[in-house]
């Protein structure tokens, strides 16, 4: 049951993330309950949830396995540390997780978001350079419209202009490769762009700048999602990899989104056939229903680090709720979830259904591009001249008001739904944006 209408005098104090807080605090859009693929707003209406949350509840919503593993969990033990002590749950949950992930990652450290395991990713990245006797490995490589997480590292090494602009000095010893995107060549692809493998000699470039001996690790989204769904061109991430063995550069993919079966694999490591040296995950995790993040390492990275007197701390790094409890029960949840109900794969079966229902917009108004990989799908607007976002923001807008959650970034709306979606409410997603696109200034 739907719960009172939250009244506008309680609105002004949060501060929220990523809003145009004086737009939204005009007109609020509320979510008081979930269930499986929908939302129900504070005047009762459903919203089918066309964006897993924030590309986090890839079970959907109110999973009986999680909420029940979450309830046991915080009337056993609520919280433990992390630093020299352990509770079962963690060790069971890193067990169970080496076993989906690419052959040889042996072992995860666990953090609290996709932010965090990015800064962490790349701290180990450049640690174990160190531990490798090669301390002349600072620098960190990332991607223009690459985007990794709000942190210092992450926006340093991130390409995004708005998320670092505010902000001055970042990371130092950071460059950056050029985007993959090209609209000339590539517009209306299904899958992997034919064109712009050879974009990956871009990171040739930057080892001859500056000297590859001096570059510790290249971080790259296998797909690039929150800049509007950016798809690797076809053996892009393949010459990344032979570029990065060549000179001796760890290669670190960003699977915040993509891990977990966004491809229709448990990982896009899987779907592209390139393995990474440290896979950062997060959001499907846990379902999005408490914050969790694992950063995966092959074993002989593990290994660098594990010499010297067997008493002292190898690695300097963590955080309070490294492993908590209750995260850790809702991952194990989760994990029991999509194994019962085949949602590792799933996207796999759904994938073609997804790309034509996508592609089936081509030719509306003001649409210049759809891009599909798995169940992850962008269509690009044509911006209004001098108000650049304003198209796209007001398709969600129309969306909301519709009874479907969509997702904008500047003139791009990403789709990138629950993986229990039927093809029936893959056709409401589709059906319902025609209309909106076919209406809009």
């Amino acid at each position: 049951m739907a719960s009172a209408p939250v009244r506008t005098n309680n609105l002004e104090a949060f501060w929220m993330p990523f809003t145009a807080n004086r737009q939204f605090k005009q007109a609020p859009r509320m979510f008081v309950s979930a269930d499986r693929m929908h939302y129900t707003t504070s005047d009762g209406r459903q919203v089918l949830d066309g964006t897993a949350g924030l590309w986090c509840c890839n079970a959907g919503h109110n999973r009986p396995k999680i909420v029940e593993a979450i309830r046991q969990q915080a009337g056993e033990l609520d919280y433990a540390p992390a630093f020299q002590m352990g509770h079962p749950k963690a060790f069971e949950l890193a067990s169970r997780l080496t076993q989906i992930t690419p052959e040889g990652f042996d072992h995860v450290f666990f953090t609290n978001s996709g932010s965090e395991s990015v800064d962490t990713a790349l701290k180990i990245a450049i640690a174990y350079q160190r531990a490798k006797g090669q301390g002349s490995r600072f620098r960190l490589i990332g991607r223009e419209r690459g985007y990794h997480g709000v942190n210092f590292g992450g926006i340093s090494v991130g390409g995004i202009v708005t998320n670092r602009k505010m902000f001055g000095t970042l990371l130092t010893g950071v460059d950056h490769m050029r985007h993959t995107h090209d609209l000339d060549r590539n517009a209306y692809t299904v899958g992997e762009p034919e064109h712009g493998a050879e974009l990956a000699d871009d990171l040739l470039r930057i080892t001859t700048l500056h000297d590859p001996s001096t570059i510790a690790a290249v971080i790259v989204e296998p797909v690039a999602g929150s800049t509007g769904v950016l798809v690797p061109p076809k053996g892009y991430l393949k010459k990344l990899r032979e570029i990065c063995d060549q000179h001796g550069i760890l290669l670190i993919f960003d699977e915040v989104i993509t891990g977990y079966g966004r491809l229709g694999t448990p990982f896009a490591a899987d779907y592209f056939g390139v393995t990474p040296d440290i896979m950062v995950t997060a959001k499907g995790l846990t379902n999005g229903v408490i914050p969790m993040g694992a950063v995966f390492v092959k074993k002989d990275i593990y290994d660098a680090f594990m010499t010297g007197p067997e008493h002292l701390i190898e690695f300097f790094h963590g955080y309070t709720y490294s492993g908590n409890p209750i995260a850790s029960a809702a991952a194990l949840g989760t994990l029991d979830t999509y194994q019962e109900e085949g949602l590792l794969t799933r996207a796999a079966e759904l994938a073609p259904y997804w790309a034509d229902a996508l592609h089936s917009l081509k030719g509306l108004p003001h649409v210049i591009d759809l891009r599909s990989i798995g169940l992850i799908g962008a269509i690009e607007l044509e911006p209004i001249a001098g108000l650049p976002t304003k198209r796209a923001f007001s398709a969600f807008l129309k969306a909301y008001d519709a009874g479907l959650l969509i997702r904008t970034t500047g003139d791009i709306i990403a789709l990138s739904p629950p993986l229990i979606i039927e093809k029936s409410q893959i056709d409401f997603i589709f059906d319902t944006l025609k209309d909106i696109l076919t209406s809009l200034d």
